[in-house]
């Protein structure tokens, strides 16, 4: 008969060699995992750990970081919306995520919500205007945000294959490309090579900057619409928006066009 001094002895070694046992997570040196690997493990978990308690802290939604491509149109243009209404308010929550986590997860695979077209006038920083980090949008960009062949494919890309639910051709205050356009000035280099992408809002709408930024977003975002077979189809399946917006330099805000 086994002792009971034995009996004890052979349930310790079963706790301590137990998958299941509450010691055996790898918090601790495992068999054949150097001590190295042991804190670097441990460091990753205690840093995902404080990523997702700063999510929650900060009242954001940590499954829509990892799984975008579920939320519907409309969700995704909210979740725009939402993210400039805390970029104008000063409540930024994109830089609570672990960027080197957000970097682990997109390594291999992206899976953006939202495509935007702006300018790229440097006043324009799209994920900073939206309170989006690493991973959320597709971002092109061209001085007086005009479709191209280019876009158009870039675009298609992003909603047929990455699963992007809204495209945002975003205008902004202020725009040097709309401005040059209306002055049709002689300009150096290829500068001149924008201005009959912006034209027929320059035609349509007169000469007051915004205005005509205005009225070239609204143009921009029906050429996409219309001049792609693949982005039509996902419109019409309700799969997908593709919407004119324009961004206030002076007050931060996105409206919608």
């Amino acid at each position: 008969m086994t002792s009971q001094s034995g009996a004890r002895n052979d349930d310790s070694k079963r706790e301590q060699t137990s998958p299941d046992s509450e010691s055996s997570p790898t918090f601790g040196p495992q068999p054949g995992v150097s001590k190295q690997d042991a804190s670097r493990r441990k460091f990753l978990q205690t840093a995902m750990g404080s990523a997702a308690a700063g999510a929650v802290t900060a009242g954001m939604a940590p499954s829509s970081a990892l799984a975008q491509t579920l939320l519907t149109p409309e969700q995704a243009l909210k979740e725009l919306l939402d993210g400039n209404k805390r970029f104008v308010s000063l409540k930024l929550t994109s830089f609570e995520q672990d960027v080197a986590i957000l970097r682990n997860h997109t390594s291999e695979k992206q899976q953006p919500f939202a495509s935007v077209l702006a300018c790229a006038d440097s006043r324009v920083p799209v994920e900073l205007i939206f309170d989006q980090t690493i991973g959320h949008i597709f971002v092109a960009r061209v001085a007086g945000n005009f479709i191209t062949p280019e876009i158009i494919g870039s675009f298609e890309y992003g909603a047929a294959v990455l699963g992007t639910k809204v495209i945002l051709v975003m205008g902004h205050g202020s725009c040097g490309a709309v401005d040059a356009t209306i002055q049709h000035k002689a300009v150096p280099g290829q500068i001149s090579a924008l201005f009959p992408y912006i034209q027929p809002a320059v035609s349509k709408a007169g000469t007051d900057v915004d205005t005509v930024s205005k009225a070239n977003a609204r143009i921009q975002a029906a050429l996409l619409r219309d001049s792609s077979t693949v982005i039509s189809s996902l419109v019409d399946h309700g799969k997908l928006k593709v919407l004119a917006a324009f961004y206030n330099i002076g007050s931060g805000v996105v409206s919608l066009l």
